[in-house]
Protein backbone atom coordinates (compact mmCIF):
# COMPACT_ATOMS: atom_id res chain seq x y z
CA UNK A 1 0.00 0.00 0.00
CA UNK A 2 1.22 3.17 -0.76
CA UNK A 3 2.31 5.92 2.31
CA UNK A 4 0.64 8.89 1.75
CA UNK A 5 2.33 10.35 4.91
CA UNK A 6 3.92 13.59 4.38
CA UNK A 7 7.74 13.21 3.97
CA UNK A 8 9.94 15.59 6.12
CA UNK A 9 12.53 16.89 3.28
CA UNK A 10 12.42 20.15 4.33
CA UNK A 11 14.26 19.41 7.49
CA UNK A 12 17.08 17.93 5.59
CA UNK A 13 16.61 21.16 3.48
CA UNK A 14 17.16 23.64 7.09
CA UNK A 15 19.68 20.77 8.04
CA UNK A 16 21.47 21.98 4.91
CA UNK A 17 21.48 25.35 5.29
CA UNK A 18 22.75 25.40 9.07
CA UNK A 19 26.06 23.13 7.76
CA UNK A 20 26.55 25.69 5.12
CA UNK A 21 25.70 29.08 7.40
CA UNK A 22 28.31 27.68 9.84
CA UNK A 23 30.89 27.46 7.20
CA UNK A 24 30.49 30.81 6.02
CA UNK A 25 30.23 32.36 9.26
CA UNK A 26 33.51 30.37 10.18
CA UNK A 27 35.55 31.86 7.40
CA UNK A 28 34.07 35.28 8.46
CA UNK A 29 35.59 34.64 11.53
CA UNK A 30 38.73 33.22 10.53
CA UNK A 31 40.82 36.70 10.42
CA UNK A 32 39.82 37.52 14.17
CA UNK A 33 41.00 34.05 15.38
CA UNK A 34 44.49 34.27 13.81
CA UNK A 35 44.60 38.16 14.37
CA UNK A 36 46.97 38.42 17.16
CA UNK A 37 49.14 36.12 14.81
CA UNK A 38 48.95 38.28 12.10
CA UNK A 39 49.17 41.46 13.95
CA UNK A 40 52.38 39.99 15.64
CA UNK A 41 54.38 37.95 12.50
CA UNK A 42 53.02 40.99 9.65
CA UNK A 43 53.85 43.76 11.48
CA UNK A 44 50.00 45.13 11.38
CA UNK A 45 48.50 48.00 14.15
CA UNK A 46 45.42 47.78 15.50
CA UNK A 47 43.50 50.73 12.61
CA UNK A 48 45.05 48.51 10.10
CA UNK A 49 43.96 45.64 11.14
CA UNK A 50 40.36 47.03 12.01
CA UNK A 51 40.20 48.30 8.39
CA UNK A 52 41.11 44.58 7.02
CA UNK A 53 38.00 43.47 9.58
CA UNK A 54 35.98 45.90 7.18
CA UNK A 55 37.04 45.11 4.33
CA UNK A 56 34.34 42.15 4.18
CA UNK A 57 31.84 44.20 4.92
CA UNK A 58 32.12 46.93 2.29
CA UNK A 59 32.29 44.59 -0.40
CA UNK A 60 29.29 42.23 1.63
CA UNK A 61 27.31 45.52 1.27
CA UNK A 62 27.61 46.89 -2.07
CA UNK A 63 27.05 42.88 -3.55
CA UNK A 64 23.95 42.62 -1.52
CA UNK A 65 21.34 44.14 -3.79
CA UNK A 66 23.01 42.44 -6.92
CA UNK A 67 23.37 39.38 -4.74
CA UNK A 68 19.38 39.33 -4.46
CA UNK A 69 18.70 40.37 -7.87
CA UNK A 70 20.73 37.10 -9.41
CA UNK A 71 19.10 34.81 -6.75
CA UNK A 72 15.42 35.76 -7.85
CA UNK A 73 16.59 35.75 -11.57
CA UNK A 74 18.70 32.70 -12.04
CA UNK A 75 17.64 30.90 -8.69
CA UNK A 76 19.08 29.98 -5.27
CA UNK A 77 20.09 26.59 -6.09
CA UNK A 78 22.63 27.83 -8.59
CA UNK A 79 23.78 31.36 -7.39
CA UNK A 80 24.18 29.53 -3.62
CA UNK A 81 26.52 26.96 -4.70
CA UNK A 82 28.76 29.44 -6.99
CA UNK A 83 28.84 31.64 -4.03
CA UNK A 84 30.03 28.71 -1.65
CA UNK A 85 32.87 27.67 -4.06
CA UNK A 86 34.08 31.40 -4.34
CA UNK A 87 34.13 32.39 -1.23
CA UNK A 88 35.73 29.02 -0.07
CA UNK A 89 38.38 29.68 -2.71
CA UNK A 90 39.32 33.48 -1.48
CA UNK A 91 39.61 32.11 2.13
CA UNK A 92 42.35 29.45 0.90
CA UNK A 93 44.20 31.95 -0.72
CA UNK A 94 44.56 34.20 2.66
CA UNK A 95 47.41 31.54 3.17
CA UNK A 96 50.02 33.01 0.97
CA UNK A 97 49.89 36.28 2.55
CA UNK A 98 52.31 34.76 4.92
CA UNK A 99 55.00 35.62 1.88
CA UNK A 100 54.21 39.20 2.53
CA UNK A 101 55.06 42.09 5.28
CA UNK A 102 53.62 45.30 5.95
CA UNK A 103 51.59 47.46 3.31
CA UNK A 104 52.15 44.62 1.25
CA UNK A 105 50.86 42.44 3.74
CA UNK A 106 48.07 44.74 4.46
CA UNK A 107 46.68 45.51 1.56
CA UNK A 108 46.91 41.56 0.11
CA UNK A 109 44.51 41.04 3.03
CA UNK A 110 42.07 43.52 3.20
CA UNK A 111 41.80 42.41 -1.35
CA UNK A 112 41.48 39.32 -0.20
CA UNK A 113 38.52 39.93 2.37
CA UNK A 114 36.60 42.23 -0.45
CA UNK A 115 36.26 39.66 -2.56
CA UNK A 116 35.55 37.19 0.42
CA UNK A 117 32.72 39.57 1.24
CA UNK A 118 32.03 39.60 -2.36
CA UNK A 119 31.49 35.84 -2.85
CA UNK A 120 29.30 36.03 0.38
CA UNK A 121 26.87 38.54 -0.71
CA UNK A 122 24.09 35.95 -1.89
CA UNK A 123 24.07 33.72 1.63
CA UNK A 124 21.94 35.00 3.46
CA UNK A 125 19.15 36.27 1.02
CA UNK A 126 19.30 32.85 -0.08
CA UNK A 127 18.98 31.41 3.42
CA UNK A 128 15.45 33.53 3.70
CA UNK A 129 14.41 33.00 0.47
CA UNK A 130 14.99 29.14 0.90
CA UNK A 131 13.37 28.94 4.05
CA UNK A 132 10.35 31.38 2.67
CA UNK A 133 9.62 28.51 0.27
CA UNK A 134 10.06 25.72 1.88
CA UNK A 135 8.36 26.11 5.53
CA UNK A 136 5.15 27.17 6.09
CA UNK A 137 4.30 30.26 8.03
CA UNK A 138 3.95 28.35 11.80
CA UNK A 139 7.52 27.01 11.09
CA UNK A 140 9.32 29.78 9.94
CA UNK A 141 10.69 31.51 12.57
CA UNK A 142 12.32 28.33 14.04
CA UNK A 143 13.32 27.78 10.57
CA UNK A 144 14.75 31.34 10.02
CA UNK A 145 16.76 30.97 13.95
CA UNK A 146 17.82 27.93 12.91
CA UNK A 147 20.64 28.82 10.05
CA UNK A 148 21.20 32.01 11.68
CA UNK A 149 22.22 29.97 14.83
CA UNK A 150 24.56 28.75 12.99
CA UNK A 151 27.00 31.46 13.37
CA UNK A 152 27.20 30.72 16.37
CA UNK A 153 28.25 27.35 16.10
CA UNK A 154 30.59 27.95 13.97
CA UNK A 155 32.59 29.88 16.64
CA UNK A 156 31.73 26.60 19.27
CA UNK A 157 32.90 24.32 17.01
CA UNK A 158 36.00 26.30 14.67
CA UNK A 159 37.18 29.11 17.28
CA UNK A 160 39.10 26.10 19.27
CA UNK A 161 39.79 24.38 16.40
CA UNK A 162 41.16 27.43 14.49
CA UNK A 163 43.29 28.45 17.44
CA UNK A 164 44.64 24.92 18.42
CA UNK A 165 45.56 25.05 14.43
CA UNK A 166 47.22 28.45 14.97
CA UNK A 167 49.12 27.62 17.76
CA UNK A 168 50.01 23.81 16.51
CA UNK A 169 50.87 24.93 12.65
CA UNK A 170 50.90 28.43 12.51
CA UNK A 171 47.63 30.56 10.92
CA UNK A 172 48.63 29.99 7.38
CA UNK A 173 46.86 26.49 8.17
CA UNK A 174 43.38 28.07 9.41
CA UNK A 175 43.08 29.14 5.94
CA UNK A 176 44.57 26.28 3.92
CA UNK A 177 41.69 24.03 5.85
CA UNK A 178 38.58 26.49 5.85
CA UNK A 179 39.06 26.90 2.14
CA UNK A 180 39.11 23.61 1.55
CA UNK A 181 36.12 22.34 3.68
CA UNK A 182 34.00 25.12 1.68
CA UNK A 183 34.98 23.93 -2.03
CA UNK A 184 33.76 20.23 -0.71
CA UNK A 185 30.57 21.69 0.81
CA UNK A 186 29.94 23.46 -2.83
CA UNK A 187 29.94 20.27 -4.60
CA UNK A 188 27.44 17.94 -1.75
CA UNK A 189 25.18 21.39 -1.81
CA UNK A 190 24.33 21.05 -5.72
CA UNK A 191 23.34 16.94 -4.40
CA UNK A 192 20.99 18.32 -1.68
CA UNK A 193 19.51 21.59 -2.81
CA UNK A 194 16.26 21.90 -4.62
CA UNK A 195 13.27 23.47 -5.60
CA UNK A 196 10.56 21.99 -3.45
CA UNK A 197 8.58 21.39 -6.60
CA UNK A 198 11.68 19.58 -8.22
CA UNK A 199 13.20 17.70 -5.12
CA UNK A 200 13.22 14.00 -5.95
CA UNK A 201 12.52 13.24 -2.26
CA UNK A 202 9.78 15.04 -1.26
CA UNK A 203 5.85 13.49 -2.19
CA UNK A 204 2.84 15.45 -2.63
CA UNK A 205 1.61 15.60 0.46
CA UNK A 206 4.23 17.44 1.97
CA UNK A 207 4.29 19.69 -0.85
CA UNK A 208 1.01 20.27 -0.49
CA UNK A 209 1.26 21.08 3.38
CA UNK A 210 4.05 23.58 2.67
CA UNK A 211 1.94 24.75 0.02
CA UNK A 212 -1.38 25.23 1.83
CA UNK A 213 -0.05 26.83 4.64
CA UNK A 214 1.79 30.02 3.58
CA UNK A 215 5.09 28.40 1.61
CA UNK A 216 5.98 29.64 -1.45
CA UNK A 217 6.91 26.45 -3.23
CA UNK A 218 6.87 28.48 -7.08
CA UNK A 219 9.45 31.07 -5.89
CA UNK A 220 11.98 29.47 -8.46
CA UNK A 221 9.56 28.48 -11.12
CA UNK A 222 11.17 28.92 -14.57
CA UNK A 223 10.39 32.39 -16.14
CA UNK A 224 7.95 32.38 -18.71
CA UNK A 225 9.65 33.28 -22.07
CA UNK A 226 7.22 35.26 -23.31
CA UNK A 227 7.85 37.82 -20.70
CA UNK A 228 8.88 40.94 -21.21
CA UNK A 229 12.57 42.56 -21.48
CA UNK A 230 10.99 44.77 -18.63
CA UNK A 231 10.72 42.00 -16.21
CA UNK A 232 13.86 40.89 -16.27
CA UNK A 233 15.41 42.68 -13.36
CA UNK A 234 13.68 44.31 -10.05
CA UNK A 235 11.65 47.25 -10.92
CA UNK A 236 12.78 50.44 -9.47
CA UNK A 237 9.43 51.23 -8.04
CA UNK A 238 9.67 47.82 -5.89
CA UNK A 239 12.77 49.10 -4.32
CA UNK A 240 11.46 52.68 -3.78
CA UNK A 241 8.68 51.14 -2.52
CA UNK A 242 10.33 48.81 0.36
CA UNK A 243 13.08 52.09 1.40
CA UNK A 244 9.65 53.75 2.05
CA UNK A 245 8.11 51.50 4.28
CA UNK A 246 7.90 52.78 7.67
CA UNK A 247 7.94 49.29 8.85
CA UNK A 248 11.39 47.93 7.07
CA UNK A 249 13.30 50.89 8.17
CA UNK A 250 12.37 50.21 11.70
CA UNK A 251 13.54 46.45 10.49
CA UNK A 252 16.76 47.69 9.13
CA UNK A 253 18.09 50.15 11.22
CA UNK A 254 17.77 47.33 14.27
CA UNK A 255 19.25 45.15 12.09
CA UNK A 256 22.43 47.41 11.67
CA UNK A 257 22.41 47.61 15.21
CA UNK A 258 21.85 43.93 15.99
CA UNK A 259 24.95 43.34 13.69
CA UNK A 260 26.78 45.59 15.43
CA UNK A 261 26.95 42.80 18.33
CA UNK A 262 27.64 40.05 15.97
CA UNK A 263 30.77 41.71 14.42
CA UNK A 264 32.15 42.81 17.57
CA UNK A 265 32.33 38.78 18.15
CA UNK A 266 33.49 37.77 14.76
CA UNK A 267 36.39 40.42 14.55
CA UNK A 268 37.26 42.02 18.04
CA UNK A 269 35.90 39.65 21.04
CA UNK A 270 38.76 37.04 20.45
CA UNK A 271 41.32 40.06 20.51
CA UNK A 272 39.78 41.57 23.43
CA UNK A 273 40.18 38.43 24.99
CA UNK A 274 43.99 38.05 24.50
CA UNK A 275 44.79 41.83 24.97
CA UNK A 276 42.60 43.22 27.31
CA UNK A 277 42.15 39.76 29.35
CA UNK A 278 46.02 38.73 28.97
CA UNK A 279 44.51 35.38 27.85
CA UNK A 280 46.71 33.21 24.97
CA UNK A 281 45.58 32.83 21.80
CA UNK A 282 44.86 29.09 22.29
CA UNK A 283 42.52 30.02 25.60
CA UNK A 284 41.06 32.27 23.77
CA UNK A 285 39.91 30.39 21.25
CA UNK A 286 38.36 28.09 23.61
CA UNK A 287 36.68 30.42 25.63
CA UNK A 288 35.15 32.08 23.00
CA UNK A 289 33.08 29.03 22.42
CA UNK A 290 31.65 29.56 25.83
CA UNK A 291 29.63 32.86 24.69
CA UNK A 292 28.80 31.06 20.88
CA UNK A 293 27.03 28.30 22.82
CA UNK A 294 25.00 30.31 24.86
CA UNK A 295 23.89 32.67 21.64
CA UNK A 296 23.84 29.06 19.72
CA UNK A 297 21.21 28.27 22.51
CA UNK A 298 19.65 31.45 22.74
CA UNK A 299 18.92 31.74 18.83
CA UNK A 300 17.44 28.37 19.26
CA UNK A 301 14.88 29.40 21.92
CA UNK A 302 14.14 32.40 20.45
CA UNK A 303 12.43 31.01 17.15
CA UNK A 304 11.05 28.46 18.81
CA UNK A 305 9.46 31.54 21.46
CA UNK A 306 8.30 33.14 18.45
CA UNK A 307 6.12 30.08 16.37
CA UNK A 308 4.89 29.26 19.98
CA UNK A 309 3.29 32.17 20.47
CA UNK A 310 2.39 32.04 16.65
CA UNK A 311 0.72 29.19 17.10
CA UNK A 312 -1.32 30.21 20.71
CA UNK A 313 -2.69 32.86 18.51
CA UNK A 314 -0.68 35.73 19.26
CA UNK A 315 0.26 38.10 16.39
CA UNK A 316 3.03 37.69 14.00
CA UNK A 317 3.96 41.40 15.78
CA UNK A 318 3.54 40.31 19.54
CA UNK A 319 5.27 36.84 18.36
CA UNK A 320 8.02 38.06 16.30
CA UNK A 321 8.87 41.69 18.74
CA UNK A 322 9.05 39.76 22.23
CA UNK A 323 11.98 37.75 22.06
CA UNK A 324 13.79 40.46 19.69
CA UNK A 325 12.59 42.88 22.47
CA UNK A 326 13.51 40.58 25.62
CA UNK A 327 16.76 38.86 23.95
CA UNK A 328 18.64 42.24 23.23
CA UNK A 329 17.54 43.47 26.05
CA UNK A 330 19.58 41.29 28.26
CA UNK A 331 22.48 42.06 25.52
CA UNK A 332 23.17 45.42 26.88
CA UNK A 333 24.69 43.71 30.12
CA UNK A 334 27.97 43.81 28.35
CA UNK A 335 28.44 47.05 29.30
CA UNK A 336 29.14 45.44 33.05
CA UNK A 337 32.20 43.45 32.11
CA UNK A 338 34.04 47.39 32.69
CA UNK A 339 33.55 47.08 36.15
CA UNK A 340 35.22 43.68 36.81
CA UNK A 341 38.61 42.04 36.37
CA UNK A 342 37.22 38.39 37.37
CA UNK A 343 38.10 36.58 34.42
CA UNK A 344 34.99 34.35 34.85
CA UNK A 345 32.51 37.03 35.52
CA UNK A 346 33.70 38.57 32.35
CA UNK A 347 33.09 35.21 30.49
CA UNK A 348 30.14 34.77 32.37
CA UNK A 349 28.46 38.25 31.32
CA UNK A 350 29.54 38.14 27.77
CA UNK A 351 27.22 34.54 27.52
CA UNK A 352 24.68 35.94 28.79
CA UNK A 353 24.79 38.90 26.42
CA UNK A 354 25.34 36.41 23.71
CA UNK A 355 22.45 34.04 24.41
CA UNK A 356 20.28 37.54 24.26
CA UNK A 357 21.36 38.75 20.89
CA UNK A 358 20.43 34.77 19.94
CA UNK A 359 17.43 35.02 21.32
CA UNK A 360 16.72 38.59 19.76
CA UNK A 361 17.99 37.35 15.68
CA UNK A 362 14.75 37.46 14.33
CA UNK A 363 15.67 39.66 11.80
CA UNK A 364 15.47 37.21 8.81
CA UNK A 365 12.54 35.86 10.24
CA UNK A 366 10.94 39.09 9.62
CA UNK A 367 12.01 39.55 6.21
CA UNK A 368 10.79 35.94 5.21
CA UNK A 369 7.24 37.02 6.43
CA UNK A 370 6.96 40.58 5.45
CA UNK A 371 8.96 39.85 1.62
CA UNK A 372 6.54 40.63 -1.51
CA UNK A 373 7.06 37.13 -2.97
CA UNK A 374 7.44 38.94 -6.64
CA UNK A 375 11.43 40.04 -5.32
CA UNK A 376 11.98 37.96 -2.01
CA UNK A 377 15.91 37.67 -2.77
CA UNK A 378 15.85 41.16 -3.59
CA UNK A 379 13.98 42.74 -0.45
CA UNK A 380 16.59 40.04 1.61
CA UNK A 381 19.44 41.43 -0.04
CA UNK A 382 18.20 45.08 0.87
CA UNK A 383 17.95 44.11 4.47
CA UNK A 384 21.30 42.79 4.65
CA UNK A 385 23.04 46.02 3.29
CA UNK A 386 21.51 47.74 5.73
CA UNK A 387 22.71 45.43 8.42
CA UNK A 388 25.60 44.71 7.16
CA UNK A 389 27.10 48.45 7.04
CA UNK A 390 27.81 47.25 10.33
CA UNK A 391 30.38 44.80 9.58
CA UNK A 392 32.12 47.90 7.64
CA UNK A 393 31.64 50.57 10.50
CA UNK A 394 31.88 48.31 13.74
CA UNK A 395 35.39 46.90 13.53
CA UNK A 396 37.01 50.41 12.40
CA UNK A 397 35.02 52.19 15.17
CA UNK A 398 36.25 49.74 17.38
CA UNK A 399 39.92 49.91 16.14
CA UNK A 400 39.98 53.89 16.51
CA UNK A 401 38.55 53.29 19.84
CA UNK A 402 41.26 51.58 21.00
CA UNK A 403 43.80 53.36 19.38
CA UNK A 404 42.35 56.97 21.29
CA UNK A 405 42.13 54.84 24.69
CA UNK A 406 44.07 51.83 24.83
CA UNK A 407 41.53 49.70 26.25
CA UNK A 408 38.13 48.19 25.16
CA UNK A 409 36.15 49.95 27.54
CA UNK A 410 34.26 52.81 25.27
CA UNK A 411 34.32 49.88 22.50
CA UNK A 412 32.09 47.75 25.19
CA UNK A 413 29.30 50.58 25.63
CA UNK A 414 29.40 51.32 22.33
CA UNK A 415 28.15 47.86 21.66
CA UNK A 416 25.60 48.22 24.36
CA UNK A 417 24.13 50.53 22.58
CA UNK A 418 23.71 49.27 19.57
CA UNK A 419 21.51 46.66 21.39
CA UNK A 420 19.61 49.23 23.35
CA UNK A 421 18.82 51.09 19.59
CA UNK A 422 17.45 47.73 18.16
CA UNK A 423 15.49 47.22 21.07
CA UNK A 424 13.97 50.67 20.78
CA UNK A 425 13.52 50.60 16.85
CA UNK A 426 11.20 47.32 16.80
CA UNK A 427 9.02 49.15 20.00
CA UNK A 428 8.81 52.62 18.30
CA UNK A 429 9.55 52.60 14.95
CA UNK A 430 8.32 49.00 13.36
CA UNK A 431 4.70 49.00 14.06
CA UNK A 432 2.67 45.84 12.99
CA UNK A 433 4.52 43.22 11.70
CA UNK A 434 2.87 42.20 8.00
CA UNK A 435 3.80 41.00 4.53
CA UNK A 436 3.96 43.73 1.85
CA UNK A 437 1.99 44.04 -0.93
CA UNK A 438 3.64 46.04 -4.30
CA UNK A 439 1.66 47.98 -5.70
CA UNK A 440 2.35 47.42 -9.81
CA UNK A 441 3.64 50.83 -11.88
CA UNK A 442 3.83 51.17 -15.44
Amino acid sequence: MKNTNPTHVRYLILATLFIVTTINYADRATISITGAALQNELGIDSVSLGYIFSAFGWAYVLAQIPGGWLLDRFGSRTIYAISIFAWSLFTLLHSFAGFLTGLAAITTLFLLRLMVGLAEAPSFPGNARIVASWFPTSERGTAAAVFNSAQYFATVIFAPLMGWITYTWGWEYVFLVMGGLGVLISIAWLKIIYNPTEHPLINNAELTYIQQNGGLINIDQKKSPTRSNNDSGPKRSYVRQLLSNRMLQGVYLAQFCINGITYFFLTWFPIYLVQERGMSILKAGFIASLPAICGFLGGILGGAASDSLLRKGYSLSVARKTPIVIGLSLSTSMVICNYTTTEWVVVAIMALAFFGKGIGALGWAVISDTSPSQISGLAGGLFNTFGNIAAITTPIVIGYIIKATGSFQIALLYIAINAAVAVFSYLVIVGPIKRIELIETT
